[in-house]
């Protein structure tokens, strides 16, 4: 079994082998350098959804240590998608909604997406699950609580990984790190949200049905909506969420939150059971091309997320799914393949259209949801969609304010380019 270091139950369970926990620690006592045929950095959604992929294929499973920062995992997030799983986490599924609706004032709009439902995972069930199978792999060690004390240095054909646990080597690194702090200017957009799970002493929400977006009134330069997913009649996430040019934190979202739940619960009585927040971006430019081909990123900080929507958690599994494959082989690890050409054109001038008319968003959103047929929309928001989905999303659009807009967005893409080559 795999080695599991650090790990607090936090309702969590995960084995450990108690005989490779010993030869790891009696390595960094004797300042041995521990080799590895893969490193993985982070043991985020990227790094553990690779690990669990590798720890499938058994003796084909190259010699991996992954190194994760926290000492715990704890149900800090959900992770939501339209249509099929990836089979490795179907199992995971722990609920989907038959319909959603898009709110603005008294406009509604309602889809029925039964034949592509709407689908959430959570963090509990999908740490519990890959900590169990990575524990039971003999050839990958997870370590916990363990902090890199700088950034990996490659040295002949190994790449050397210091940390405050001890000097590790592998011959290729997958760095799933998170992205460093948000900055204004990073991203086209950021998506800022502050949610809570709470249970109600009646029955106020309707399970089959999730609120994709109620739009709230807000700043000029923002767009406010709240997000809300019902697990049952008393049972729901409810979320603040903010796109804007500046990253908006938690303590920023404290109010909004109080007024989404004062608004969705009518005074009420509940009870919250968990928080959740993040900082997602929208727009901007991927990260470019490593320098030595045993070593890539993935996740988040490497371009997972979908510009127009945040989504990446899908993403992720289907690149999780074809690296292992390769890595298996004895291939080079990649990062996340680029989007077509017109996809990445028609999610950026989306964006670029929201940063500089935020007052025509509500009206975007439900317009697209209420002209654009149900299946094609799913599968555009799903990287699933055809020329004919594209076309029939772009026709949904309105056509003056988007052409308006080509100009500032193309100076706005050659003004990020050339902000990431100065870094």
């Amino acid at each position: 079994m795999g080695m599991i270091a650090n790990l607090a139950p936090a309702g969590l369970t995960a084995g450990r082998d108690e005989l490779g926990f010993r030869e790891w620690t009696s390595a960094r006592a004797s300042n041995r350098i521990a080799d590895y045929d893969l490193v993985i950095l982070g043991g985020g959604c990227a790094g553990l959804s690779l690990a669990m992929r590798l720890a499938a294929l058994g003796t084909r499973c190259p010699r991996t240590l992954v190194i994760e920062k926290r000492s715990s995992y704890t149900n800090d997030r959900t992770w939501c998608f339209w249509g099929e799983s990836s089979k490795a986490v179907e199992h995971l599924i722990r609920q989907r909604w038959q319909r959603v609706t898009l709110r603005d004032g008294d406009r509604v709009v309602a889809v029925d997406c039964s034949a592509m439902p709407y689908q959430m995972i959570t963090a509990e069930a999908f740490y519990e699950y890959a900590l169990r199978v990575i524990s039971e792999s003999e050839r990958i060690d997870l370590a916990t609580g363990v902090v890199l004390a700088s950034e990996p240095l490659k040295i002949g054909n190994e790449w050397r990984v210091a940390t405050n646990q001890g000097l590790f080597s592998g011959a290729k690194v997958v760095d799933t790190r998170p992205p460093p702090p948000p900055q204004i200017g990073a991203a086209t957009l950021w998506q800022s949200f502050y949610g809570c799970e709470i249970e109600t002493e009646c029955d106020i929400f309707e399970a089959g049905c999730a609120e994709l977006m109620h739009f709230t009134p807000g700043p000029a330069d923002q767009v406010n909506f709240n997000y809300v997913l019902p697990f049952s009649a008393r049972r729901a996430l409810v979320e603040a969420t903010v796109f804007g040019v500046e990253p908006v934190g938690r303590g920023e979202l404290e109010g909004e939150l109080r007024d989404a739940l004062h608004r969705r619960t009518r005074g009420v009585e509940c009870r919250v059971l968990r928080t959740e927040n993040g900082i997602l971006p929208m727009g901007g430019t991927r990260p470019g091309k490593a320098l030595d081909a045993t070593y890539v990123k993935a996740g988040l900080s490497a371009g997972a997320g979908r510009a127009s929507t945040g989504y990446a958690f899908q993403r992720i599994q289907r690149w999780a799914d074809h690296c292992a494959e390769v890595l298996s082989h004895g291939g080079l690890p990649f990062d996340h393949p680029a989007d077509p050409a017109l996809l990445r054109a028609l999610d950026y001038l989306f964006v670029s259209v929201i940063r500089s008319w935020p007052n025509a968003a509500p009206s975007l959103f439900l317009g697209l949801f209420e002209k654009t047929d149900t299946s094609r929309m799913i599968r555009f928001l799903s990287d699933a969609g055809t020329l004919a989905d594209c076309a029939a999303v772009a026709a949904a659009l309105p056509a003056g304010l988007f052409i308006r807009e080509i100009p500032r967005a193309i100076g706005r893409k050659f003004g990020e380019l050339a902000g990431r080559r100065g870094r």
